[in-house]
């Protein structure tokens, strides 16, 4: 049961994740979560990083796909700035997310890994979904108390430290 919650490949930032790992891993699409991910907790903007990132693996034949909880409104305008397709109120850890994003994809299970900084729903999620999942850990930590709560509860899950 503990297996569900374990990632498949551990990072320490989205950007570390290269293309020549997903080439040799045979992973030819992205499922990506948004916050804590790709920028800080509801930040509109696109860090630099990010969007360096983002155009290497377009530049490497990756597909992308951001798979988020949030609703439209925070979504959209964060994606049209990656220049990247969508899938919001993806319900993780529930799986319908991640079957659209595939689906949309084009892409087969075997062939694409969920990317997310959440044990309880990106990790969980993608575990579920029989998809690989790549942890990555958070921007910055949350201050509310609702998200100190689901990191304090992650803890005991945690990986130790990153591929490298």
């Amino acid at each position: 049961m503990f297996f569900f919650f374990k990632p498949t490949y551990v990072f320490d930032k989205v950007t570390d994740i290269t293309a020549e790992f997903l080439h040799k891993k045979h992973i030819k699409g992205l499922m990506l979560d948004l916050d804590n991910t790709l920028t800080t907790h509801n930040n509109p903007v696109v860090p630099k990083s990010s969007l360096d990132w983002i155009d290497s693996m377009k530049r490497a034949g990756i597909s992308l796909m951001i798979v988020s909880n949030n609703h439209a409104p925070r979504v959209t305008p964060f994606a049209e700035q990656l220049g990247i397709d969508f899938v919001c109120e993806g319900a993780k850890p529930l799986t319908i997310g991640y079957s659209r994003a595939i689906k949309r994809m084009g892409l087969e299970r075997r062939e694409v890994a969920a990317v997310g900084d959440q044990i309880f729903t990106d990790v969980l999620g993608s575990n579920m979904k029989g998809v690989r999942s790549i942890f990555v850990f958070p921007i910055k930590p949350e201050e509310s108390l609702p998200f100190r709560f689901k990191r304090a509860c992650e803890k005991p899950f945690l990986p130790e430290f990153p591929n490298k």
